[in-house]
This record gives C-alpha cells, structure tokens and sequence, in this order.
C-alpha cells in the first residue's frame, strides 16, 4: 500500500504495550483514520514529541482499506495547543470538539473544511468561558453543514412554509428544523421530552437560541450572545447531533453541563 504523509490531530490514543500505541487521527487529506504506532514509545523511535491527544502533526502512514488499522510509520509534532493544558473550560471544549469529529465523520472520509476549522477553534480556545462556547458553535454548525445535517431554519418543517416569527419555537430534530407551531404535536418541555415516540419529538426553544443559530449560519464576525445563550445554542445542536446518529457524545456533559442522555433544557 501507498505510504500517505498528511497533517493531522490525534483525537484519541490508546495504550497498545509496553512500547507501542493505537490512535485515532484526524487527516487534513485522508479523513479520520485509525492507526497503529509500533514502538512509538520506544526511546529513539520516528515519533517526535510523542502521541497525545489534542495536538496536531504531520503524521507518516500506511492506510489499507476497511476497517484494518493503519500502520503509523512516523509523527512529527506540530502543535499542542497550550491553553488545553492551562484552563480546564478549555480542555473539556477540546475534548468536546474531537468528540464530534469522532462520531460524526465517516472513517476515510475527507473534511478538510472540518480540519481547518478543527484547528482554528482549538488555537482559539482559552480560560474564557463564553470564547470556547461561541468557537464550540461555530464549529458544529460547519459540522453539521459538512455531514447535511444542518437544521433548516428558514422553512417551518411542519407546514412546509416559510417560518413565521414567534417568541417560542418548536424544534424536530428527527425532521431536521423548527416549526412557530407551539401547539405541535410533541411539542414538549424538556424533562418530558425523552418520553415521546421517536420521530416526534418536538423540543421548545427560544427566539433568541434561533436567532443567535441564524447569526452562525450568516457567518457573522461578531456575535453578541452572553456564555448562557450560547450554553444552550451548543446544548441543541449537541442533542440534535445526537438524536441523527443515534449515539451518545460522552464529552457534552462536561462542557455544557448536560446530564448524560438528556435532551437540550428548555431554549
């Protein structure tokens, strides 16, 4: 097989044996990958600076088709984001980043829109809590837009017309967008949500989450948002996430503060 050179962020490692590692990268060019590092922990072995997750590198591989591990020939450390180390806000936002990619991204499936923005959010990550949840925002909102599944949020997904403005909207994570209709069926307060039928669920939320979402999708350089908004803003893509590939994003909980597999609070 080809050996492929490519930048990557090593979103997970594992302890492989005394001397060697698994991991799972996130390539620029290839995608994300899963790879094994014989004697990376050797002394003297062609991995500069070590295997840890949350840093970036120019990453030396053989990748053979299928679910077979990669071989990881070499690793040259690029980065390692220093603020991850230093603020702990910072960190579990990290964390919370790999953790989409992990589980939204199709192995061998090449983002590089996804990498960069990847990349960027972490260089811009810090003690401030309100600056990690708006570049957290930001980034699912590329995600979802890279996957196809960003949320409608022009058209009312129930009626089909255009959304009317409302002060509280209905939001089908199943129908991929909101609705102005309150009465919908389904339409629940979060704590009951989780007792509906699945592929009716319609959860309540705010104009003004719906607003600030509307300002992400523009591209607006600022957004004017206090750390609350933007919790909640993060807390609905993060259960719409959810709810699409059906499968848990562990790292949710220690950033938003959300209770393991409960749907957003009310918006």
């Amino acid at each position: 097989m080809p050996t492929v050179v490519d930048q990557a962020v090593c979103i997970r490692q594992w302890e492989w044996s005394e001397t060697s590692q698994t991991v799972s990268l996130f390539g620029r060019e290839v995608g994300l990958f899963r790879g094994l590092a014989k004697g990376a922990r050797r002394k003297g072995a062609r991995f500069s600076g070590g295997l840890e997750t949350l840093t970036s590198g120019e990453a030396v591989a053989i990748i053979k088709p299928g679910p077979v591990l990669a071989t990881l020939t070499a690793w040259d450390l690029r980065e390692t984001f220093p603020a991850l180390r230093a603020s702990l806000t910072a960190f579990h936002a990290g964390l919370f980043l790999a953790d989409l990619v992990q589980h939204a991204l199709t192995e061998h499936d090449p983002h590089p829109a996804v990498y960069d923005a990847m990349t960027a959010a972490l260089r811009g990550l810090g003690p401030d809590e309100a600056g990690n949840l708006a570049g957290a925002l930001r980034f699912q909102w590329l995600l979802l837009s890279e996957t196809g599944y960003r949320p409608d949020l022009a058209s009312d997904v129930l009626t089909g017309g255009p959304l009317a403005g409302a002060a509280l909207y209905g939001f089908a994570p199943l129908r991929g967008g909101v609705t102005a209709d309150p009465r919908a069926p389904g339409h629940t307060a979060a704590n009951k949500a989780a007792t509906e039928p699945r592929g009716t669920q319609v959860w309540r939320v705010r104009a003004q989450t719906i607003d600030l979402l509307r300002a992400i999708d523009s591209g607006a350089a600022a957004i004017a948002a206090d750390a609350d908004a933007l919790r909640r803003a993060n807390r609905l893509l993060a259960a719409y996430l959810r709810e699409v590939l059906g499968r848990d994003l562990p790292a949710a909980g220690p950033f938003l503060s959300l209770p393991g597999g409960s749907p957003p609070e009310q918006g």
